[in-house]
């Protein structure tokens, strides 16, 4: 059954995309920890993280690593905190967050709610780090 990460990936569902290949999709997470807070998963949809072929795994860190030094440059931060989770949504997926303390990066605070054009907006800025 397609995930709502696929659905994304096949354009059945919209999203704030940040960074695109042939294999790899970034996207804005839509229920944010902090402003920036980015998706970056596999376009072949694989449930467990650890499930995936060596080498798309370690092409999916590098990818994410781009992300990454792309949100640093557009959003004020600290650092790109990592967190795989695995437990939200049947499809492999690293959540980078841009973080300026550890209170940042737990999944148990309110989610921020942001305007479709600032989603937009952070979207496109991080896009243009990239």
């Amino acid at each position: 059954m397609p995930s709502i990460f696929t659905k994304i990936v096949n354009g059945e569902i919209p999203c704030y995309k940040v960074a695109e290949n042939n294999d790899f999709l970034a996207f804005l997470d839509i229920f944010p920890l902090v402003e920036g807070h980015t998706l970056v998963i596999p376009k072949r949809q694989t449930d467990y993280i650890f499930d995936i072929e060596s080498n798309e795994y370690a092409h999916l860190w590098q990818f994410a690593q781009k992300v990454a030094k792309a949100q640093k440059k557009a959003i004020p931060c600290e650092r790109i905190g990592v967190a795989v989770i695995g437990l939200e949504v049947p499809h492999a997926h690293i959540h980078l967050i841009p973080i300026n303390g550890v209170q940042d990066i737990n999944f148990s605070k309110p989610k921020l709610s942001f305007a479709k054009d600032e989603m937009q907006k952070i979207a496109d800025s991080i896009s243009e780090e990239f």
